[in-house]
C-alpha cells in the first residue's frame, strides 16, 4: 500500500481567512433623534392619558411604530418615563451652568432661571417630566431625579442670597421663597393651553416680571 499524501489547497484558498461579518451600528444621530421623538410622544401621551392610563402602544402609535421596536430604545414605560425627567432635567442643568459662569446681577439671573424653566416645561416635553408621576419611578431612578432637582433648587437659591446680600431682593428666607417661585412655575402646565392666547414667551415674561417684582427692595 503506497503512502498517502495530503493535496495542498488550491492556490487561490491558501492562507485566506474568513473575515467575520460587520456588525451593521445604527446612526448614532439617528437613534438619539428617534429617542427624542419617543420622549415629545410619550410626553403628549402622558399629560392627555395620565402615566398610568398611558401605554406604549399607544406611544408606539403616534409615531407609526411597531411596539417592538419602541423596546429597541427603551426597555418599558418607567424606563421611558425616567428619559423624560432626565431630558428635561439636562436642559435646566445646562442652564445652571450657564447662569453660575455668567457675569450677571443676582435679578437677571434670577430672571434667566425663571423665563427657561418656563420654556422647558410647556416648550420641551409639555411639562410632564419635572412633576409627572415620581412615584411611578423606581428607586433607584427616582433617587437620580432627586438629587438633580435639587441641584436646580440650590441654584435659585443661591441666587436670591446673592440677591439679597447685594441689597438687590429684600431679606427673607432663600428656601421659602425658592418653594414659591417653582411652585408656581410647576403649576402652570396645569392650566396652560398652547392654543390660548397667551404663548410660553409671554407667560415666561409675565411670570419673571410679577416674580421679581415682589422680591425687590421697596
Amino acid at each position: 500500500m503506497g503512502t498517502r499524501q495530503s493535496i495542498p489547497p488550491a492556490p487561490q484558498q491558501a492562507g485566506r481567512r474568513r473575515r467575520p461579518r460587520a456588525r451593521r451600528v445604527p446612526n448614532p444621530d439617528l437613534r438619539t433623534s428617534t429617542r427624542v421623538d419617543i420622549l415629545h410622544s410619550a410626553a403628549r401621551t402622558f399629560r392627555r392619558l395620565g402615566y398610568h392610563g398611558a401605554t406604549v402602544e399607544q406611544i408606539a402609535n403616534a409615531l407609526h411604530m411597531k411596539k417592538g421596536n419602541l423596546y429597541y430604545y427603551f426597555k418599558n414605560k418607567e424606563d421611558i418615563l425616567f428619559a423624560c425627567h432626565q431630558y428635561s432635567l439636562d436642559r435646566l442643568m445646562e442652564l445652571v451652568d450657564q447662569v453660575e459662569q455668567s457675569g450677571l446681577t443676582a435679578d437677571q439671573k434670577l430672571r434667566r432661571l425663571i423665563v427657561s424653566f418656563v420654556h422647558t416645561i410647556l416648550d420641551e416635553l409639555h411639562g410632564t417630566a419635572l412633576f409627572l408621576d415620581l412615584e411611578a419611578l423606581s428607586p433607584a431612578h427616582l433617587k437620580t431625579v432627586i438629587v438633580r432637582r435639587d441641584r436646580f433648587d440650590r441654584a435659585v437659591r443661591q441666587v436670591l442670597q446673592q440677591g439679597m446680600d447685594a441689597g438687590v431682593f429684600r431679606p427673607g428666607d432663600p428656601k421659602l421663597l425658592a418653594f414659591a417661585i417653582l411652585g408656581a412655575v410647576n403649576w402652570i402646565p396645569r392650566w396652560y393651553a398652547p392654543a390660548g392666547p397667551s404663548t410660553s414667551q409671554d407667560i415666561a415674561d409675565r411670570f419673571a416680571d410679577y416674580l421679581i417684582a415682589g422680591l425687590r427692595q421697596a
